[in-house]
């Protein structure tokens, strides 16, 4: 929000006007979509964040986003997200006020701003597992106040910002914060994709989709995106999936072996996040193959080891750590990723709650990636 200038004026015994000197006025509110309880978001006044470190930054946000994450939250399935936290992780915006231990950005300067929190230093960052950071990781719109409000402090902002160019499409860079290292990172790496490889998505969301669509810079022979909604299936299919399947007749499993020789994909990635998806993923994962679990998880699934003790496959997990977020942002500037075609729905921030009604009935509105502009 805007500053606003004022002064006093006084009228002197001699007939004189004394004029002050103008003192500036910070606002000290903002609007922010902030967690209630299970179910509840509202959009409300909350205080304006300060500098709490000498390595925060204070971000006014122009874009952002809303994250399946936040939807898991809105469920229970985040219990670390207590109510009355502002919900967010992903965006872009202007630096409003950077701490004295800030060197790499000042006032002014234009950033992306990454979902997880890095301070660089620790055990685990030297280790590139910026998403278990001592003091930091995914705190932001989950144990600290995040990134749809008008402004967001950021931690360890040296390490946790990205400096974008002047011009710049912030569309297309907001959905680098968080669902294309995402998928590259839980999804095509964890699940070691490969040249000639065959790849079975489960869960053609977002995350889904920025999976497959970042799996085939590594050149798999075949893809095959899984889902029941079939608007997905048909974006799917427009993005590069060699086959789509809607397992809703209980035949995906042999729909693929049929499809790959009877031996089903090398790597499969569970972009769902309910038991039902991580028990297709173990059948259709192929002898010495991997499945690679992206989804947010809220209950305990079945891992049936009496199937696949001697098969020879990996299974793994991670949360995402944003190690591939400089590459990422390389492709995007130079016109060889385009995430903006997982934008489908526009809103401006005040209709931040209508937004999360769309976003949470996906499927009734064809809804993928949903941009939120602050503007």
């Amino acid at each position: 929000m805007a500053s606003q200038t004022f002064r006093t004026v006084r009228v002197l015994s001699d007939g004189h006007i004394f004029r002050p000197p103008i003192r500036q006025a910070s606002y000290t509110t903002m609007k922010a979509l902030v967690y209630k309880g299970l179910g509840s978001v509202i959009l409300e006044d909350r205080p304006k964040p300060r500098i709490k470190a000498p390595t925060d930054a204070i971000v006014k946000l122009s874009k952002s986003t809303i994250c399946g994450t936040d939807l898991h939250i809105i469920k229970g399935d985040a219990p670390t997200c207590k109510p009355g936290t502002i919900l967010g992780h992903e965006g872009v915006g202007i630096v409003d006020e950077a701490g004295t231990g800030v060197t790499n950005f000042k006032r002014g300067d234009h950033v992306l701003l990454s979902c997880i929190s890095s301070c660089a230093t620790c055990e685990y960052c030297k280790k590139g597992m910026y998403s278990h950071c001592t003091t930091g990781g995914w705190v932001l719109g989950n144990t600290i106040d995040g990134t749809q409000a008008e402004y967001v402090r950021i931690p360890h902002a040296d390490s946790s910002l990205y400096p974008i160019p002047a011009g710049a499409d912030e569309s297309a860079l907001v959905m680098l914060s968080d669902i294309f290292p995402t998928g590259l990172e839980c999804g095509v790496l964890n699940g070691k994709v490969e040249p000639g490889s065959t790849v079975a998505i489960v869960g053609g969301g977002p995350v889904g989709l920025a999976a497959m669509i970042t799996a085939q810079l590594y050149s798999p022979s075949k893809i095959f995106m899984v889902d029941m909604d079939t608007n997905r299936l048909k974006v799917a299919k427009s993005l590069g999936a060699h086959d789509v399947i809607d397992p809703t007749d209980g035949k995906a499993a042999e729909t693929i072996r049929a499809l790959t020789d009877g031996k089903g994909c090398d790597t499969v990635i569970e972009a769902v996040g309910v038991p039902k998806s991580f028990e297709l993923c173990q059948e259709l994962v192929a002898l010495g193959g991997t499945i690679a679990n992206v989804g947010v998880h809220g209950m305990k699934v079945d891992l049936h080891l009496e199937d696949l003790w001697s098969r020879n496959i990996t299974i793994t997990t991670r949360l995402v750590d944003t190690v591939t977020t400089p590459m990422l942002l390389k492709l995007a500037l130079s016109g060889k990723l385009d995430p903006t075609k997982l934008i489908t729905h526009k809103f401006s921030f005040e209709e931040m709650e209508d937004a999360y009604g769309v976003f949470g009935a996906a499927a009734k509105h064809s809804a993928l990636k949903v941009l939120i502009d602050f503007s």
